[in-house]
């Protein structure tokens, strides 16, 4: 790459990133971008998204500030048993300003998508999904990133597959990624500007780590599942996110609901346990987006607990993760109230 002398701008190992993303997802278009955050933003630009679009609360704040920065009014929408945005709820938040629905497939789990789609057909909104946390899983068999109008996933250093700092936008509609692809470069369409542009260009080195991380994809996922199983053969009797393994998944998150999630958290960091309270508070109570009450958003934004994996993680690390949580750790040892009634996703 240094020999070539070719850093960014469109160079070859960004196209090649680009063509083995639509041969992984095996869908038509693939625009690569500077990270996820620009790439929602360039995304709702491309579906032409504008006024009010619906969206969940409980998720990172990147998926509503790259709304909010297009002008977008976010609204937001309860979610249901599963994390993920619900559709039930969606339908009475329309009015005359929404213009789209922005789902997003928590945890790699993905929305209803069928349920989204049918109430965007019928209201005539456009429909982006924040894929962020779901690259390499499948949804009917389907593979996460041909679902609505487009998808953007993140390649962030935090996620398995990562390109130090990058994004991307995938769709099987030609007008839509013609669009984004130009807006992404400033506007630029055949040496002429014809769209509100913004500079959101993968670099070549971030291509070339993508496409090496992509090598290693399966190994990754492989220990993902072999740390997942492990919480989950440990922390049996707890409310424990599952997955569905009929389908393809990447067991990126292992995540806990517990009733003194805060206490816990406290007694696993004073274990130098790197463990997160995702996602709290929800945006929904984050000063610039302040509206009302979302109970089911404000229960998992108190009790949800992100546990450490990947392959910087052992079984013996997983086992005394587990004594504290269980109350086995020592001078650490915090008793577990009830679970949250209900059976676990």
């Amino acid at each position: 790459m240094l020999d070539r002398r070719w850093l960014s701008n469109n160079g070859m190992y960004v196209q090649a990133f680009e063509q083995r993303m639509t041969e992984i997802i095996g869908i038509k278009h693939c625009i690569a971008t500077c990270n996820g955050t620009v790439g929602l933003e360039i995304a709702a630009r491309a579906l032409q998204l504008q006024g009010e679009v619906i969206m969940p609360s409980f998720t990172h704040i990147g998926t509503v500030a790259a709304m909010a920065w297009q002008g977008i009014v976010p609204v937001f929408c309860d979610v249901a048993a599963d994390h993920n945005i619900d559709p039930h709820q969606v339908e009475r938040l329309i009015t005359e300003q929404t213009t789209g629905i922005l789902g997003v497939h928590l945890w790699g789990r993905p929305c209803d998508v069928e349920s989204l789609t049918d109430i965007a057909e019928r209201h005539n909104l456009g429909l982006l999904f924040d894929a962020a946390h779901a690259f390499g899983c499948s949804h009917g068999g389907r593979m996460v990133g041909g679902f609505g109008g487009a998808e953007v996933f993140s390649f962030h250093a935090t996620k398995f597959v990562n390109a130090f700092e990058g994004g991307a936008i995938v769709t099987n509609d030609d007008e839509i990624a013609a669009r984004a692809r130009a807006m992404k470069n400033f506007g630029f369409s055949d040496s002429k500007v014809k769209y509100v542009g913004t500079n959101g260009k993968m670099t070549e080195i971030s291509a070339a780590m993508a496409l090496t991380n992509l090598e290693s994809m399966n190994e990754f996922i492989a220990v993902n599942y072999r740390n997942y199983k492990e919480y989950q053969r440990q922390l049996q009797g707890m409310r424990l996110v599952t997955y569905d393994e009929t389908e393809r998944n990447n067991y990126q998150y292992v995540v806990l609901e517990v009733t003194n999630r805060d206490a816990l958290l406290w007694a696993l960091r004073t274990e130098n346990v790197l463990a997160r309270d995702y996602f709290a508070p929800g945006c929904h109570r984050m000063e610039p987006y302040v509206s009302s009450a979302l109970p089911e958003t404000e229960r998992l934004a108190s009790c949800t607990l992100v546990l450490p994996t990947g392959t910087a993680i052992e079984r013996e690390q997983i086992a005394r993760i587990c004594q504290i949580i269980s109350g086995g750790g020592g001078n650490v040892g915090i008793p577990l109230g009830d679970i949250p009634g209900g059976q676990a996703e």
